[in-house]
């Protein structure tokens, strides 16, 4: 059985609020779990002692079980110094403008650079 730390979610429409739970990697999201080591509500403040709740050695222990944290569980794992705190993902390509967009862009930086060229021209003649 494949073991995952990952969060369930729970709390009304538009009120998240997750738990953090063991449970196997085939079953749904909210679905069945083996067990719940912590939660997680995002809509409290950041620096609120409340918004994370996570019992460290529980995770310690289903990790050296073999469980695999979700992304966002290993990031939450990794400030609390259990793991190595995973490396920051970036994809700066997918936030590039579209084709069409970058040819407009270079269309009005050329039209620019060749309205910044002529009056130049013209006072060097003076």
């Amino acid at each position: 059985m494949a073991l995952a730390i990952r969060l369930s979610r729970g709390g009304a429409k538009k009120r998240p609020f997750y738990r953090i739970v063991v449970t196997d990697s085939r079953s749904p999201r909210d679905g069945r779990f083996i067990e719940k080591i912590g939660h997680f509500d995002p809509m409290v403040a950041k620096d609120n002692p409340k918004r994370l709740v996570l019992d460290l050695d529980k995770a310690k222990g289903w990790l050296s079980k073999g469980a695999q944290p979700s992304d966002r569980v290993a990031k939450f794992l990794g400030q609390a110094g259990v793991i190595p705190a995973p490396k920051p993902r970036n994809n700066p390509k997918k936030s590039q403008p579209k084709a069409k967009a970058q040819e407009r862009m270079k269309a009005a930086a050329d039209a620019a650079a060749k309205a910044a060229e002529a009056p130049a021209e013209g006072q060097a003649q003076a």
